[in-house]
């Protein structure tokens, strides 16, 4: 045990030191935050799950109760690890800020090891706490609770890690896979965050097959983790990009999240008020997009060793050089200078270019393990350790604080998951998953209760089933009439009649069947589109391929060395 903890001090540190960004949500009740829609998103997660719909497109409650197929489009990986812990009887609420606990502490373990592999556990120890502590990171999980980028905040590190030991030939077999299942997790954590990583991801192959030995191997193996990645997140990926024109997804770009109104002023980075409004053109916004004084000081120091002393670091010579690049570029993003490159296809769609943050955060923490390293190469333990304990101190001091809400709200999960907050509340905050042509009810008394209504020809409605994908009720019509079935179209919904597939015309409130009189069963099933289930078919391929990789015991990889 003695040994155990030896050899992984620099972790239990890290572990320690990160409590103060989970203190606020070890309290009851929960913080109101941009994105207000977490807690709803986890239980109706759970609730298709239960349902039995696997992979989870649709939703029944939100989109004002005609259900919509958010997790066609919207990030699923933080949803589904809350469905699951909700399933398994931890209320939704609970298991939100579960998630959002794992995200916070799992960042900087991600970046522990990322920077350890190259500068040793005490710059990862540095360079871990700094990622966790950077402050867009705060601004993502206490002002705009965007759980789905924190995910995605949280496996950058391990894609890097992999593409880093792939060029310089280490462990291929794991890191090939470590690469590939890390860009998938990306993909259906936040395509918007795999969008700007696969900039990155693209300059990064760039270089490694330029300047890297055995070029053959290194893009044959590059092409293979982006081919295993796509494949992977296939279920998820390409049903967003070729369904799309059946939802209105494309409402979000423009209007107030055009790209020419929300990018930062240079001052902004050095510093800016914190605060918990929201993004304005100009430099006055209503929260902070400040890197940390203490961040760009480091990244200085570190900058200025590298130029006093790249000739001497050799081997590392291609991270460090690619990490300033990298850290370079994300900030040119953020800022106005950068406007030529936001009119190239489909940057729109990113909206806010302040989203670059997110890996100036992950570069600017590799650079201060690079710091750490030199320093103590240069300087020895002494001052290296010195240099450690002033950055962790001064870290926390000036970063944790950012790490609380504005207020805590006493409610328990009932009040995120109750009928009408569902099928109202949220869904004004975000309906641009319905149909282009759906009409919204104008207030919450005009939310339908039942899963089907009778439109004409008077009669009963006897409700058998009401599943996210399995509506199911018993018509009596007294006279030839027409029952509306209240759900927003999607084509994966069929009507049957009996045991016979119906036509049915869509409308703006639902979709309405013609019915003889008489005695009737109805059906609306969600059945998967041919689309979606080829995208199923491609991820099954994709997770045999990476079996594949994982139990080859022997042979070579490309024309390099031995895959294990």
């Amino acid at each position: 045990m003695s040994g155990l903890i030896k050899n992984n001090w620099h972790l239990i540190v890290y572990l320690f030191l990160s409590i103060f960004s989970i203190i606020p949500l070890l309290s009851p009740g929960f913080f109101p935050m941009h994105d207000d829609t977490q807690v709803a998103r986890v239980f109706e997660m759970a609730k298709s799950l239960s349902h039995g719909m696997f992979p989870v497109r649709w939703v029944e409650d939100l989109g004002y109760g005609a259900g919509y197929p958010i997790f066609n489009f919207y990030s699923v990986l933080p949803y589904y690890i809350g469905g699951m812990l909700t399933l398994i009887g931890i209320n939704a609420l609970d298991s939100t800020k579960i998630i959002v606990m794992l995200t916070l502490i799992a960042s900087g373990i991600s970046m522990f090891f990322l920077v350890k592999e190259f500068f040793g556990k005490l710059a990862g120890l540095v360079s871990a706490t700094i990622y966790l502590y950077f402050p867009y990171h705060a601004l993502n999980i206490y002002v705009r609770g965007d759980l789905a980028e924190a995910t995605a905040y949280v496996l950058t590190p391990l894609v890097f890690l992999g593409l880093f030991k792939i060029h310089f030939a280490k462990s291929l077999k794991i890191s090939m896979v470590l690469s590939a299942l890390s860009i998938a997790a990306v993909i259906i954590s936040h395509n918007l965050s795999a969008f700007m990583l696969f900039i990155f991801v693209f300059l990064f192959i760039i270089f490694s097959t330029v300047f890297g030995k055995n070029k053959v191997r290194l893009l044959m193996s590059y092409v293979l983790i982006l081919v295993l990645a796509f494949l992977l997140s296939a279920f998820y990926s390409l049903p967003a990009i070729l369904e799309m024109k059946y939802a209105n997804v494309l409402s979000i770009i423009g209007g107030g999240s055009a790209y020419r109104d929300h990018f930062v002023c240079l001052e902004q980075l050095w510093d800016s008020p914190w605060g918990f409004g929201g993004s304005a053109p100009g430099c006055l916004d209503g929260m902070s997009f400040k890197l940390g004084k203490l961040n760009i000081i480091l990244a200085f120091l570190a900058f200025m060793l590298f130029i006093a002393n790249v000739k001497k670091i050799k081997e590392r010579l291609f991270i460090v050089s690619f990490s300033f690049l990298s850290f370079a570029l994300s900030i040119f993003m953020t800022l106005e200078f950068s406007l030529p490159f936001w009119s190239l296809p489909f940057m729109d769609f990113l909206q806010f270019p302040w989203r670059f943050l997110n890996f100036a955060g992950l570069f600017i923490s590799v650079i201060s393990g690079y710091l750490i390293w030199q320093v103590k190469e240069l300087f020895g333990n002494k001052i290296c350790s010195m240099l450690v304990l002033a950055v962790l101190f001064l870290t926390l001091l000036f970063n944790a604080r950012l790490f609380f809400p504005l207020t805590i709200h006493d409610r328990d999960s009932s009040f995120y998951t109750n009928s009408k907050y569902l099928k109202w509340t949220v869904s004004k905050v975000s309906d641009e998953y319905l149909p282009k042509n759906f009409t919204k009810p104008s207030q919450d008394v005009d939310l339908r209760e039942s899963s089907f209504d009778i439109v004409h020809g008077g009669g009963e409605i006897e409700v058998l089933s009401n599943k996210t994908q399995d509506n199911r009720a018993r018509i009596n019509l007294l006279r030839d009439g027409t029952v509306r079935a209240n759900i927003a179209y999607f084509p994966s919904w069929k009507i049957y009649v009996g045991e016979q597939e119906s036509s049915y015309v869509i409308k703006g409130d639902g979709l309405y069947v013609d019915l003889p009189s008489g005695k009737h069963l109805l059906t609306a099933k969600f059945v998967q589109t041919p689309i979606e289930k080829v995208s199923n078919a491609l991820s099954i391929i994709g997770l045999l391929g990476i079996i594949i990789v994982i139990i080859r015991k022997s042979g070579y990889l490309f024309y390099g060395k031995k895959t294990s």
